[in-house]
């Protein structure tokens, strides 16, 4: 999807998603040149979201508990095997593995994560560690393998400001849009 179509799908809806920010940065990242309608529609963009007409869809609602588990089992783990030995292993690789193994553990609210917490450590503790044991065996068994992986980014609602103001002037450093 282009930028302009991302930008009017926007205006139409009142808000971005995480997948349409990440579009346009992709867009703009894999760019040499953003053409003058691209400029104009994340000028447009820029002033729908500070003016509120666009707003940010937060990123969760929600937790996953089986996700803050499963990394406290791995970090643990982990830490155990680094201590003895000069291997060094990636837990956001192994917390994945296990992840996709175990059943979500959804909560939206505090009283629902500590429900979740608590049914988990009654009756998917060994569950788990079992996941994280066949993660961290997988993990040192493979061979050291695309080096130039780059992990997932992060940013929050609050950055995207930031990040669409400095993609315009990273890509329209002399560009004003005149009224």
């Amino acid at each position: 999807m282009s930028i302009e179509k991302i930008v009017e799908q926007a205006l139409r809806d009142g808000y971005l998603t995480p997948a349409m920010e990440a579009e346009v940065a992709r867009i703009c990242d894999n760019a040499s040149e953003l053409s003058i309608d691209e400029y104009m529609a994340m000028d447009r963009l820029m002033a729908a979201l500070l003016t509120g007409e666009v707003v940010t869809v937060a990123r969760k609602q929600f937790i996953n508990v089986m996700e803050e588990l499963v990394l406290t089992e791995a970090i643990a783990r982990v830490a155990e095997i680094q201590a003895t030995s000069d291997r060094i292993m990636d837990v956001g690789d192994i917390a994945a593995y296990a992840l996709n193994r175990l059943p979500p553990l959804y909560a939206t609210t505090e009283e629902g994560g500590i429900y979740q917490r608590q049914r988990a450590k009654e009756e998917l503790q060994e569950l788990i560690a079992q996941q994280v044991s066949e993660a961290i065996g997988r993990n040192l068994d493979r061979p050291d393998f695309f080096p130039e992986r780059q992990v997932i980014g992060k940013s929050s609602g609050k950055d995207l400001l930031k990040n669409v103001s400095n993609l315009l002037e990273q890509y329209a450093p002399n560009f004003e849009h005149q009224s």
